[in-house]
């Protein structure tokens, strides 16, 4: 627990501390493996240019193999589509499809759903009531049911795409923050900064949310991948992206009905998604092993 002084709070080094215990990653061996899986594939979409041995919208030679030479030069080290599309350049470009996208839906979501927790825990009341019931009623709906409504509603687009998620999952990232509130506000911390006159939004902000990060960082990494699950759900289904924009769900969608007779065409975008998965997920699993012992 934090104290405060009459110069301001000092819940900072709290925060600190939290944020050095991801530097003690390296003694989870199942984090480093979910950060290293992650590593690459950041990797793989930053330089997804250079490494890409073809355009990924190129039409160059339809239902080649694994392994396949192409006549100007290359190889199609993943076969291609029923187009002729190399398929190790659109899983490359796909990667920075689902590595923007999917962040990006997190952030808002998570953009909204902690001040509604914030405000909910904190001012409780008929406040909390009416926050409460309204994710109550979000989280009535399945979820993938709720993404198609919305997507199937508002067409499909990245920015509909983002709005859809944030929709979808601010609610419960509300009731996480709500209870980590309710338990927060009962801080000696929190009373001083009230005693000091403090606003109500620098108390929410400053000495709520930080102390508060451990468990929103651990539940930011699986809810990543769920969002990565998501929206290559939402390719599969025909609801992602638009084309030919390179999407992992869309490239397993165009060729599934192929997969008995041409297995690498489904085969290689499914363990594109399922390794990013995996990833986020062990990486998840070690901060929050570190978590408990700190």
């Amino acid at each position: 627990m934090t104290d405060s002084t009459e110069d301001g709070p000092t819940c900072f080094p709290k925060v600190a501390h939290r944020l050095s215990a991801l530097t003690q990653l390296r003694r989870s061996w199942v984090g480093l493996i979910g950060l290293g899986i992650l590593l690459f594939w950041i990797l793989a979409a930053l330089c997804a240019p250079w490494l890409a041995p073809f355009p990924p919208n190129a039409m160059l030679l339809p239902f080649a193999p694994p392994g396949t030479r192409f006549a100007p030069g290359g190889v199609f080290l993943l076969g291609t589509d029923h187009l002729g599309r190399d398929i190790l350049s659109r899983i490359l470009y796909g990667a920075r499809t689902v590595l923007l996208y999917a962040p990006l839906a997190t952030t808002c979501a998570y953009a909204v759903g902690i001040i509604m927790g914030l405000v909910a825990g904190y001012k409780r009341g008929w406040v909390d009531a009416l926050l409460s019931g309204m994710s109550d009623i979000v989280l009535a709906f399945p979820v993938l049911v709720l993404y198609v409504l919305i997507i199937a509603t508002v067409g499909a687009s990245a920015v509909n795409i983002v709005l859809a998620i944030t929709f979808a999952s601010a609610p419960g990232i509300m009731r996480l923050v709500r209870g980590l509130t309710l338990d927060l506000r009962q801080r000696d911390y929190v009373a001083a900064a009230q005693l000091r006159g403090e606003s109500v939004w620098r108390i929410m902000l400053v000495e709520l949310l930080p102390n508060a990060l451990g468990p929103l960082i651990v539940d930011a990494c699986l809810r990543l991948g769920y969002v990565t699950i998501t929206i290559g759900v939402l390719g599969f289904l025909g609801l992602g992206l638009p084309p030919p924009t390179p999407d992992w769900g869309s490239m397993i969608n165009e060729t599934r009905t192929m997969a008995q007779v041409f297995p690498w065409m489904a085969l290689f975008p499914c363990l594109a998604i399922s390794s990013l998965v995996l990833g986020l997920n062990l990486l998840a699993d070690g901060l929050r092993d570190i978590a408990r012992y700190n």
